[in-house]
């Protein structure tokens, strides 16, 4: 483990990864819309939407952050993989910029912090979910991974 805990401690602060791009259309909204029972217009009108404030309707904010797994399968940490990898919770989550239907993002991915827990480390990443031809991310999280051995 103190091999993998040196080796990270040396990324933080660095970019380790920016994914593959990925389409969040209306189908995939209405479906969070359907799972949550987060129904509202700025979601779930295609109609209504186009009078309203972004001309469209926009992914939940919480659609955003579950697609986080997906955004960041890719980027794998430069050490060898640990026994169990477990999600142990947020830090901070924001939502800077709407996220219209059709529109496409990835996620760039920050190293912030790294530190030993009993049976592991424990990291800390910024997660940038910036949309394709957006002037702000549509979200920015602080992401708290548990890998364990």
């Amino acid at each position: 483990m103190s091999g993998r805990l040196e080796a990270l401690r040396r990324l933080v602060g660095q970019e380790i990864g920016v994914s593959d791009w990925m389409t969040v259309d209306q189908a995939r909204i209405d479906l969070f819309s359907r799972a949550t029972d987060a129904h509202q217009w700025i979601h779930d009108d295609q109609e209504r939407a186009a009078t309203g404030p972004f001309g469209t309707t926009i992914a939940h904010g919480y659609l955003t952050l579950s697609l986080l797994p997906a955004l960041t399968r890719s980027i794998e940490l430069p050490v060898d993989r640990p026994r169990l990898t477990v999600n142990y919770g947020l830090d901070r989550v924001r939502f800077p910029a709407p996220l219209p239907a059709g529109g496409r993002i990835r996620g760039r991915v920050r190293l912030e912090e790294v530190v030993p827990v009993a049976g592991g480390i424990q990291i800390v990443r910024e997660v940038e979910v910036e949309l394709e031809g957006g002037a702000k991310p549509v979200m920015v999280a602080r992401t708290v991974t548990r890998l364990l051995d």
